[in-house]
């Protein structure tokens, strides 16, 4: 299929990850693909085994002025935006007393600024050409949260307000901007020791599709949003989690406790 057929496409975090498997979904939908992320070698890598659908272009969401330039470099190379992926995002372990200043600025700044400096740059060469798709990647603890998350997850609840609050401001010019919600998806940053899979899903007993998720099951959700198919939504918020959100199961099923 090509549901993003000669769409432009910028993907934060593009070279690792969930961001790397949705810049390979985009390429195989057809979509010209700017890998923008601060991983030179795996962006370059990646790039590479894409071509010619994709570039790199070395960014930090963080900084306004590389936000110029992935948005001058993506229209000298493509001549247009149509879909912005804000999938950028750093992970914090720490207690609220346990987390500095620095700590929690630090992650802010990535997951939160992040995603509203994208906005910032973006919309208005989108609302120039009569539209496009925001995708916002959130987190489950962007809608619940868990002990140790703290700064995580007032990052992640603040994308789940701005995807809200941009809809609102942006749908009338034609750009849609949704959320997803991603659970426990095997990535790096959520598998830093690179576990087999059977033991990372021993983890997910508890929620009802008792495993992890995969980083392309992530990707085919932010692929729905910048494609048309989804043309009538914005202001959604997908969760990707295998039903964590909606409950946790303490006995009746294989291994629960007794």
């Amino acid at each position: 299929m090509a549901r993003l057929k000669d769409k432009v496409t910028i993907i934060t975090g593009g070279a690792r990850g969930m961001g790397a498997a949705t810049s390979r979904l985009f390429a195989a939908e057809g979509a010209k693909v700017v890998i923008a992320d601060v991983l030179d070698q795996d962006g370059e890598k990646l790039a590479a085994e894409l071509a010619p659908a994709a570039i790199f272009i070395r960014h930090d969401v963080t900084d306004e002025a590389s936000w110029r330039s992935v948005v001058d470099r993506t229209l000298a190379a493509f001549g247009r935006i149509d879909v912005l992926v804000n999938n950028a995002g750093v992970l914090l372990f720490k207690t609220l007393l346990e987390t500095g200043k620095s700590d929690f600025e630090r992650v802010l700044g990535v997951n939160l600024v992040g995603s509203f400096l994208g906005i910032k740059a973006v919309a208005p060469h989108m609302i120039a050409r009569g539209g496009g798709s925001i995708v916002n990647v959130s987190s489950v603890d962007g809608m619940n949260s868990a002990n140790g998350l703290g700064a995580y997850s007032s990052s992640k609840w603040g994308v789940r307000g701005l995807t809200r609050c941009a809809a609102m401001e942006l749908g009338y010019q034609g750009v849609r901007v949704n959320s997803i919600h991603p659970g426990g998806i095997d990535t790096v940053m959520t598998n830093p020791t690179a576990a087999p899979r059977d033991q990372v899903d021993k983890l997910f007993q508890m929620v009802p599709l008792q495993r992890v998720g995969a980083p392309e099951e992530a990707a085919r959700a932010s692929l729905f949003l910048a494609s048309d198919d989804s043309s009538y939504l914005t202001g959604a918020e997908i969760a990707v989690d295998g039903g964590m959100l909606t409950g946790q199961y303490y006995f009746g099923f294989p291994g629960a406790p007794r």
